[in-house]
């Protein structure tokens, strides 16, 4: 059960790189859910197996997904090439707390927890704790790297305040539990929907002949625009996008009604402020050379 686990959460390896620091919470989220179902499993021994193989589960899953998360944070730590010491580093912090967390829970194991009314007790309280302090970690933890999350607040800073932010700047305000949710400032956009959902693939052709030059393409809604990618589009065709979407949206609410040109201003707009825009972005730090846009859709002729 615990190999299935692992065989089934490498699956979702992109949507680790999109979005880490989620995916590091819900691994503990899911050790800790598999350790509790083993603590348990002596209650229901007519049920034994089922219950401690589930558990097994959770924790197969929860140990790939950590393993997963733990370079594309890293990484957003490294300077000068240091990836292996910050390795080297962690591990010995790990080691460190592991034994310390296994000297308080054989001293726990022979008081508190030695009856199964002290487990209950003592289980989700230390489960509590543990989340809250990996939750508090991971809002710390600076990413560098783009995916529609930071690339829609980047770009709604940017036309509120002409500035563009750091990834420290961004840290603590990024939604870790709906990272999907849709910004207005940044013009709504929704990046990765599946192709037949966008547009008619016939039709496909004709709205990228609207930026022929462009690795992206827009298509404006009454909610929200939706933007598809080229296969080998990197963030900066991303972020091309993303302003002049933005830039649409807010002509539009200007003029109360889109007109055939809003586009076409917005994406001369955009070229207009795209160099040093970028220039800013990258001395900030952050990598421009690919969009982390987890398991959406791109298109390709």
């Amino acid at each position: 059960m615990q190999h299935m686990g692992k065989l089934i959460c490498s699956n979702l390896g992109a949507r680790m790189d999109s979005e880490p620091k989620r995916w590091r919470i819900l691994a503990d989220v899911l050790y800790d859910l598999g350790t509790g179902l083993e603590v348990l499993s002596p209650l229901c021994p007519h049920l034994f197996l089922e219950v401690a193989g589930l558990g097994n589960f959770a924790k197969g899953m929860a140990v790939v997904a950590a393993r997963a998360t733990r370079l594309p944070i890293y990484s957003s730590f490294a300077k000068e090439g240091n990836l292996s010491d910050l390795f080297a580093k962690g591990e010995a912090i790990s080691t460190l707390f592991n034994v310390v967390g296994l000297g308080v829970g054989i001293h726990l194991a022979s008081t508190v927890c030695s009856s199964m009314q002290g487990k209950l007790i003592a289980g989700p309280l230390l489960s509590i704790i543990h989340v809250f302090s990996v939750v508090e970690e991971m809002r710390a933890a600076p990413i560098n790297t783009l995916n529609p999350q930071r690339t829609a607040m980047i770009v709604a800073d940017f036309l509120k305040t002409g500035k563009v932010s750091s990834p420290a700047d961004l840290r603590y305000r990024e939604d870790l539990l709906f990272p999907g949710r849709l910004i207005e400032d940044a013009g709504n956009v929704k990046v990765g929907r599946a192709l037949h959902k966008v547009v008619k693939p016939s039709k496909l052709q004709e709205w990228k002949e609207i930026f022929p030059e462009e690795k992206f393409v827009l298509r404006h809604g009454n909610k929200w625009t939706d933007m598809l990618l080229e296969h080998n589009a990197t963030a900066e065709d991303a972020l091309r996008g993303w302003l002049v979407a933005a830039y649409a949206t807010s002509m539009e609410k200007s003029f109360h009604e889109p007109s055939a040109s809003m586009l076409q201003d917005a994406y001369d707009k955009m070229n207009s402020i795209f160099t040093p825009f970028l220039n800013e972005l990258q001395a900030k730090g952050w990598h421009t050379d690919r969009f982390l846009d987890g398991t959406g859709s791109r298109f390709a002729f």
